[in-house]
């Protein structure tokens, strides 16, 4: 089979799971003789998803992550689970810190003096870009304060987007009005503080100046719409939105949002911190001015592991709003002189000394993932959240999927939308089944493609069944706002 995969596309898109499990051939272009035990089969969930599963290249993938004997984690779009890889790699970093103590800065193999970029190469290929372009340092809102506030300094500046040829159609912007940030109405709220805070530290109002695009929906955001808004306002400098949306999974065409951010004369920004690792992106290909993700979801890194940055080569040698020793030149850092001369690189925009221990299984959880192949770990993200939305159409009436159905458009989790969510979302926690929940009326699935079958899928959808036909999940209080 050219595509190991085919069969849970097929029973999204055909006619649901007995359409889409196959003819029931035996492989050779035969038949076994049974078209009524061959149909059969061929509707049987179970069997497509060991079908499934035995064509799976990336299976054996699973075996070197540590998931807990009888969980389903399907929240990984949360927090991605330790690899064998990354332990390594962690254990590594300790052992030089222990045997090596302040040497390890420069003796450690590799050295740790570089690890801010020596990440950044690795993670390059992942979104499309030169390694000069990537870094790894800070959190991911830091990133977002000290990026968007570089931006909105170069805006203020009068040294906007129209020096890389971006002008607005007229030619003009208007050095009188202060620069606006559009951001959307579903962002993942701390982009939004973080943004305020750069406005109003330049003594811009952000009521007036962070303008928000609506949904029409309540899950998605139309991509005409952020055309709209940069068609109606002329002060927008910097357009800021996700790759994905957080609750919905919704995937943003990039490379449309940048030529419209740049049609219009501003910057445009990306938070990818619910596709890096899960979704092949582009960004040099696409003009995307500058992004941030964390590592921790997709890239498996560890609890508050270090953030991610993307600064294409044209804005390198500006003045970071946020300037540390650490985001100097390397061939001076150590000179200790009063004067800031930022990196002529991504690695400009690190700040303060790189936390050694939340970046070291990034090393080795982001070489299994290279190993892995992003195109084909997007192959199969697909092919699995195709199967759960078929199964979920077939078997759960009383959920939705709050999910684009389309390829294009869905990144690595899927919304299942419930009235009874939160209690739904606790039920299944309870069971083994680790998902979880956002107001109003969403349960998270993520299955994840490194460590995830098909099989896995299927009993997710089955407990879900199950606490649905039982009411198990109304014994479950609501309201109480645990971490989820």
């Amino acid at each position: 089979m050219d595509d190991p995969y085919a069969p849970a596309r097929d029973a999204l898109d055909g006619d649901g799971l007995a359409g889409g499990a196959g003819d029931g051939s035996d492989g050779d272009g035969g038949s076994d003789g049974d078209g009524d035990a061959r149909d059969d089969a061929g509707s049987d969930p179970a069997v497509l998803a060991a079908r499934l599963d035995d064509a799976d290249p990336l299976s054996a993938f699973a075996d070197r992550y540590r998931v807990p004997d009888g969980v389903l984690y399907m929240d990984g779009n949360s927090l991605g689970p330790a690899s064998d890889a990354a332990l390594a790699s962690l254990d590594r970093v300790v052992d030089e810190w222990r045997d090596r103590l302040i040497a390890g800065w420069t003796d450690a193999d590799p050295p740790w003096f570089s690890v801010g970029e020596r990440l950044g190469d690795a993670l390059a290929p992942l979104v499309g870009a030169d390694s000069a372009e990537v870094a790894v340092g800070n959190s991911i809102t830091v990133n977002v304060h000290t990026l968007v506030g570089t931006f909105l300094d170069e805006l203020l500046a009068s040294n906007g987007p129209e020096r890389e040829g971006m002008a607005r159609a007229d030619g003009e912007w208007d050095r009188s009005v202060e620069p606006a940030v559009l951001v959307n109405e579903l962002d993942f709220p701390s982009d939004h503080y973080a943004i305020r805070a750069q406005l109003r530290g330049r003594g811009i109002d952000p009521d007036e100046k962070l303008r928000v695009v609506e949904s029409r929906d309540g899950r998605t955001i139309d991509p005409r719409d952020v055309e709209a808004a940069l068609a109606a306002h002329d002060d927008i400098g910097i357009v800021f939105m996700p790759t994905a949306l957080y609750r919905s999974g919704q995937l943003f065409d990039v490379e449309r949002i940048t030529e419209a951010a740049h049609e219009a004369g501003a910057y445009a920004g990306f938070d990818a911190a619910h596709s890096a690792g899960a979704v092949p992106h582009q960004f040099d290909a696409a003009g995307v001015d500058f992004a941030v993700w964390c590592t921790y979801k997709y890239l498996n890194a560890g609890p508050g592991a270090v953030g991610a940055l993307f600064v294409a080569a044209r804005h390198h040698g500006l003045t970071p709003a946020l300037a540390g020793w650490w985001g100097h030149e390397k061939a001076t850092q150590f000179e200790m002189n009063m004067t800031y001369t930022p990196a002529d690189s991504a690695g400009a925009w690190q700040i303060g000394t790189p936390p050694l221990l939340s970046a070291a299984p990034l090393e080795g959880s982001v070489e299994l993932l290279r190993e892995a192949g992003i195109d084909r770990l997007r192959a199969k993200s697909l092919a699995l959240t195709d199967f759960l939305i078929a199964l979920v159409d077939d078997r759960l009436p009383e959920v939705a999927v709050g999910t684009p159905r389309e390829h294009a458009s869905r990144g690595g989790h899927v919304a299942l939308e419930h009235p009874d969510a939160e209690r739904l979302s606790a039920a299944l926690n309870d069971r083994g089944v680790v998902v979880d929940f956002r107001p109003p009326n969403v349960v998270r699935v993520c299955p994840a493609a490194p460590y995830t079958s098909f099989a896995d899928v299927l009993a997710v959808v089955d407990e879900i069944e199950a606490i649905l036909e039982s009411g198990a999940h109304e014994a479950y209080a609501t309201g109480e706002g645990g971490v989820t």
